[in-house]
């Protein structure tokens, strides 16, 4: 996503010059160029997919819709099984048009989660539970903080269900260093995504993630978490930018490289 403007093939290509040795892909654009094409395209280039986004959005209260979307999260778990990779990133939701029920659309998460996670254990594929920063709790995730992401991870064996560390969602919580070592100390931890936070947000908050080293986070401060808490995975940098997807993508991806050996050392 951080290079939303390069095709696969493009991407594959930039990545493989660089030295960049794994791609997080998103499903729209693996839609769009064909799921096996993009799993053969991928894995030609001698490539490993750290994980698909996304899954989730798991709140609605009608049964019809729910329905729907446990079928969608069904399908987003067999495309992460084609293209190879053991981690699908699932964002929750948020409220459904007219409800302030927060509660109740976590127990819906839950409630989902029962369902989906024996679905994705056979097929070797980790439902990780992102939680975004309070600001889209309304409209795109009911689940905040790494706190609330392993109340709901914690029923399931860590080997089907555990949590997303984003520093653009989770660098204000001064819980959250606790929690990673939590998470880390139940192998829960299965996937770490770097993006900074700038200020004042560009309008329209989704896509007002920083270039690393543009704002306020301590990345090395982060990566001596997770790694202390015994994470060993890949680390991803999942720039949303309106500003970036304006430019050329090459050199975004080369700039994003150079930041990302800059800010972890």
């Amino acid at each position: 996503m951080t290079v939303k403007q390069l095709s696969l093939p493009e991407l594959v290509d930039a990545c493989v010059r660089l030295g960049v040795r794994g791609v997080g892909l998103w499903r729209e654009p693996v839609a769009a160029y064909g799921l096996d094409a993009a799993a053969k395209l991928v894995r030609g280039a001698g490539l490993e997919v750290t994980s698909l986004c996304r899954g989730g959005f798991l709140t609605a209260i009608d049964a019809a819709e729910r329905s729907v979307a446990l079928a969608d999260n069904r399908a987003a778990v067999d495309e992460a099984a084609v293209l190879g990779t053991d981690t699908l990133v699932l964002v929750s939701g948020g409220l459904p048009a007219g409800s302030k029920d927060l509660a109740g659309a976590r127990e819906r998460v839950a409630e989902a989660l029962s369902s989906l996670a024996p679905y994705a254990a056979p097929r070797g594929v980790r439902l990780a539970i992102e939680p975004l920063h309070p600001m889209f709790a309304s409209d795109r995730c009911v689940v905040s903080t790494l706190d609330q992401a392993l109340a709901l991870a914690s029923p399931f064996p860590s080997s089907q269900v555990g949590v997303v560390v984003d520093t653009y969602h989770v660098w204000w919580d001064d819980t959250a260093p606790a929690a990673v070592a939590r998470a880390g100390a139940a192998g829960r931890i299965h996937a770490f995504q770097l993006a900074d936070w700038v200020t004042p947000l560009p309008a329209g908050a989704l896509t007002g993630r920083g270039r690393l080293g543009d704002g306020s986070i301590d990345f090395a401060r982060w990566r001596s978490l997770v790694e202390a808490a015994g994470y060993a995975g890949p680390i991803e940098v999942e720039l949303f930018n309106e500003e970036l997807w304006a430019g050329d993508g090459v050199a975004l991806l080369e700039e994003t490289a150079r930041r990302f050996a800059e800010v972890l050392t």
